[in-house]
């Protein structure tokens, strides 16, 4: 490791200022096809029961697709409910918070529950920043054109539209409720380059941006008075008798005890899926990204979308052992550090898009052999000291002082010596199908943030989903509370659960494993999750 360190350092004058070229259209499917793990085929089976029947999806998302309800062991009483509201939102991040503020604003009383603490979520991980095309020299369209292909043209028109449009509004909302966006000395909001954009419209708060927008959202909610359940999941959808959303069962996370939640309108804003570890991989996720409302949504009778699809962040932490997986920003990159081999060699553009650079630095390691062998496995270096080589001493420490921070805890300074990083497991690109104004398949149930499918097609650019946690949850909130006051909701039950059940013996399913997850273990010999039951 040392004497690659010395490599890099040797070739680093050569390397500035000169970049790879980009690959051709050909040569990145090529690549992708390879090398991405997307394309594993040993690591996804077809779906057997459910709305999307006879689909692919990664082994570990269909065990918990077609896994047992919680709730087929309890004795519950859906008319004993302990909270009756207008608006319930499931997830305590930045979509969440979004659609409960928005709610609130129009009058609704919401109840706001969240598997850990509210905040505790990937909106606080996200550290680059967030897209809006706010620029003199740029315009949603030109951003719609990036990020369509970007996911591969397969992004649904309507929803990307959307996301772009809204996008210098969102920014604009955040500023206003207090969010310190990076800005120059006359007010003017400093912008940067991502992986895939034409246009530097990237605006960070260094890089603690997700949990700055957190922090004012957080505050935001507790300043209105909008109750808050903590330590609280949702284990299953309540429907009516019309099979419209009308509630859910909860489960509170320290004493097991079971509670009712009931409401005209259910947003779930439940996050990504990192932490069930697709294929292996590291994860830069929060301990309870693991997919939950996909789970409760398919079994309710909602069809996913993309569901196929992941997204692997090309710099993911591959030493030291004690951050493996963390995320290293896309902004050290925007900022100008390359990705180097073992021999010094810059070997992809830096700001190539996610899922082909991710693709790149497996077969840099994998096939050409040219990985830094780890206490993990393999990285590449990210030559960080390039940034004060380029925009002068300093810039590190101001502009992404968080990392400096991290890798400053294991005597590692990254101003003077590079870093590993290797792909980890960031995001769902694929998630629960929605229409054009947030509602899914079922009447009443309306999707935001990471469990969305179809925003970002098959592969995500960096910062559009701080930006779609903010347009898509304000969006959720808004048609909520438009439309609490017209809603009347027949006699709840559990109807689907069975009817569920049923499906998976007939296609003859006979794992017993509790759906949804809530969270992971990392312990051997304790069941199958840490919570009370």
């Amino acid at each position: 490791m040392l004497d690659s360190i010395k490599n890099v350092e040797a070739t680093r004058k050569s390397r500035m200022g000169v970049l790879p070229a980009r690959l051709s259209a050909d040569d990145k499917t090529n690549l992708l096809a390879k090398f991405h793990p997307d394309y594993r085929k040993d690591m996804f089976t077809d779906l057997k029961i459910g709305p999307n029947k006879g689909e692919k999806v990664p082994l570990e998302l269909a065990e918990l697709l077609q896994g047992r309800s919680r709730v087929l062991d309890m004795d519950i009483n859906v008319d004993n409910a302990t909270y009756d509201v207008d608006v319930l939102v499931i997830g305590g991040g930045g979509s969440g918070t979004s659609a409960a503020v928005e709610a609130n604003e129009a009058g609704a009383n919401v109840l706001l529950v969240t598997k850990l603490r509210l905040g505790d979520a990937n909106t606080m991980m996200a550290e680059g920043g967030i897209q809006a095309a706010d620029k003199p020299n740029d315009s949603p369209a030109i951003h719609y054109v990036d990020a369509l292909g970007g996911g591969h043209f397969a992004n649904v028109p309507e929803l990307l539209r959307k996301l772009v449009s809204d996008g210098p509004g969102a920014v604009k909302w955040l500023n206003e409720l207090g969010v310190m966006f990076d800005k120059d000395a006359d007010g003017t909001m400093i912008t940067i380059h991502g992986g895939g954009t034409s246009r530097k419209r990237m605006h960070a708060a260094k890089d603690y941006s997700g949990a700055e927008i957190m922090r004012t959202l957080r505050d935001e909610v507790y300043n209105r008075g909008i109750q808050v359940v903590d330590f609280t999941s949702a284990i299953e959808l309540l429907l009516d008798d019309q099979g419209r959303a009308c509630g859910a069962v909860l489960m509170n996370m320290e004493t097991g005890d079971i509670l009712i939640a009931r409401a005209k309108i259910v947003v779930l804003a439940t996050g990504g899926a990192g932490r069930m570890h697709y294929q292996g991989f590291p994860t830069s996720n929060h301990y309870g990204a693991t997919a939950d409302g996909l789970i409760l949504a398919y079994r309710a009778g909602a069809r996913l979308l993309y569901q196929d699809t992941l997204q692997y962040h090309p710099t993911g932490v591959a030493f030291p052992n004690q951050i493996f997986g963390a995320l290293v920003t896309e902004k050290v990159r925007s900022l100008g550090a390359q990705l180097v081999n073992k021999d010094g060699i810059a070997f992809i553009h830096p700001l190539e898009t996610r899922d082909v650079t991710s693709a790149g630095i497996i077969r840099e390691c994998n096939e050409r052999m040219n990985g830094v062998r780890t206490p993990e496995g393999y990285g590449v270096w990210l030559d960080t000291p390039q940034i004060e080589e380029i925009h002068g001493v300093g810039t590190i420490e101001k502009r992404i002082p968080a990392m400096m921070r991290m890798y400053g805890k294991y005597d590692m300074d990254i101003r003077t010596k590079p870093i590993l990083v290797y792909p980890t497991l960031h995001y769902q690109n694929g998630g629960i199908r929605v229409h054009p104004d947030g509602q899914s398949d079922i009447e009443n149930l309306y999707i935001a943030g990471e469990a969305v499918g179809g925003i970002h097609g098959r592969n995500r650019l960096m910062g559009n989903s701080l930006l779609d946690i903010i347009v898509f949850g304000r969006n959720a909130g808004q048609q909520a509370g438009g439309k609490y006051k017209s809603v009347t909701p027949g006699k709840a039950n559990l109807d689907h659960v069975k009817k569920f059940e049923t499906e998976r013996n007939g296609a003859g399913i006979t794992t017993a494993t509790p759906s949804p997850m809530l969270l992971p273990t990392y312990t051997h010999g304790r069941g199958d999750e840490d919570v009370a039951v």
